[in-house]
């Protein structure tokens, strides 16, 4: 088959969701299919080059100066006329905005649906795929004038994404929904195609495909281990305001006071809460505690590799499951999940994991919690599971299942 995939990393050029399906891709051109990615970058971190596939890539430098100059509209930081002042001063941001919040037509969405019809004509594709989210990539497809089946990959929701307010919501869902051929959604987002549910006239285009990142871990000799000797509890992620944060897990950590065991917090995010936020954590925990920031990827999965138990920081939402946690599995490694609520969906994936513990952040860290803590600590910390044992238990988060469905859905509509 020829098959198009659309990726988006404009705003966040090492996201994951657009790595997972470029992977996917490079399966399955590697089986004989030709596959061609039509990449919407931010022009100035290229994406990767993907093995056996053909490249498109198509730049939107004005919309990475519009969101650096508004900030990505995040609450804080500079003051809004200053953002503004910031805005008029580059006229290709300045005109990138009036597209996307006068207008209602961001040039990423009429530019990508061109390209898309363009490349159709010139190659004739039997299936294109949009991988969501962002969403300007699914949308232009819904819009865009090609004859072969449009399929689209949601690995986050839209309309139910209660971390921000989607322009036009469920109507703007129906709408993109009945644009395509087919939808495939991870497992959380099944329920809104129930009977009675947003989604349920289009419940028949919808297949449940979970993220395809059960992957082999980094090799074992590239890992990072502690200067000290000391085990250490590992977080390898970001972080964002009040969905996933650091706090319960420095206070557990604080609490307990185990002089043998590291608290490593690998990632960003920190900036979204006040400078000061770890001090006291610190002042209490000493060289135990360590937060690199940000780390080249590469890097970051050696800090993972060299983990004697990975930290999981659960999301406020009942509808997202970090697609990180997959590649905790792969490790086969211990895994400290902290949840922030009770219908975490990530539970019913820990249920299944031989080395895990689930704490809540309403149960705190009371004598009672931090023994659980110390005895998973103690027993567990260390031990690891082949990685055919993580793929005989979660075979649906493998590329190869993600290769399947696409192969059986994209020669139907």
């Amino acid at each position: 088959m020829k098959l198009l995939f659309i990726l988006d990393t404009v705003e966040f050029p090492l996201a994951p969701t657009p790595a997972l399906a470029r992977r996917v891709a490079c399966l399955l051109a590697r089986r004989g299919h030709t596959v061609h990615l039509l990449e919407l970058w931010d022009g100035q971190t290229p994406p990767p080059a993907a093995d056996g596939c053909v490249g498109h890539p198509l730049a939107f430098a004005d919309e990475r100066r519009m969101n650096e100059a508004l900030e990505f509209g995040h609450a804080g930081g500079t003051p809004v006329p200053l953002r503004l002042a910031r805005l008029a001063a580059r006229p290709d941001a300045a005109l990138a905005a009036v597209r996307q919040i006068a207008l209602k037509r961001p040039r990423r969405l009429t530019a990508a649906r061109g390209a898309i019809e363009r490349l159709d004509a010139s190659v004739g594709f039997d299936a294109a795929v949009a991988v969501a989210a962002p969403y300007a990539g699914s949308f232009a497809l819904a819009e865009a004038a090609v004859p072969c089946t449009k399929i689209d990959w949601q690995m986050d929701p839209y309309a139910a994404n209660a971390s921000y307010s989607a322009p036009g919501a469920w109507a703007r869902e129906r709408q993109l929904a009945d644009g395509m051929d087919r939808l495939l959604v991870p497992p959380a987002l099944a329920r809104y195609y129930a009977p009675s549910a947003p989604l349920a006239p289009f419940a028949d285009r919808m297949t449940v495909l979970d993220f395809p990142s059960l992957v082999p871990p980094a090799p074992a000799a590239a890992a990072v281990k502690s200067a000290a000797g000391r085990r250490r509890c590992v977080f390898v992620g970001s972080f964002y305001p009040a969905l996933r944060t650091p706090h319960y897990a420095l206070e557990l950590f604080r609490a307990l006071n185990a002089p043998d065991w590291e608290l490593v917090f690998v990632g960003g995010g920190w900036e979204n809460y006040p400078k000061d936020l770890p001090e006291p954590f610190a002042r209490a925990l000493g060289d135990r505690l360590e937060i690199t920031g940000p780390l080249p990827r590469a890097r970051a999965e050696e800090y993972l590799a060299g983990a004697d138990v990975l930290l999981s920081l659960g999301n406020d939402l009942d509808n997202q499951v970090p697609s990180k946690l997959f590649e905790y599995f792969a490790a086969g490694k211990p895994v400290l999940h902290l949840a922030k609520r009770a219908d975490d969906p990530c539970l019913p994936y820990f249920a299944r994991w031989p080395l895990a513990l689930c704490l809540e952040e309403s149960e705190g860290a009371g004598p009672e919690v931090l023994a659980r803590l110390g005895r998973f600590l103690a027993g567990q910390g260390g031990r690891t599971l082949p990685f055919g044992e993580a793929c005989r238990l979660f075979p649906e988060n493998t590329p190869e299942h993600a290769a399947d469905v696409l192969e059986n859905v994209c020669g139907r509509k």
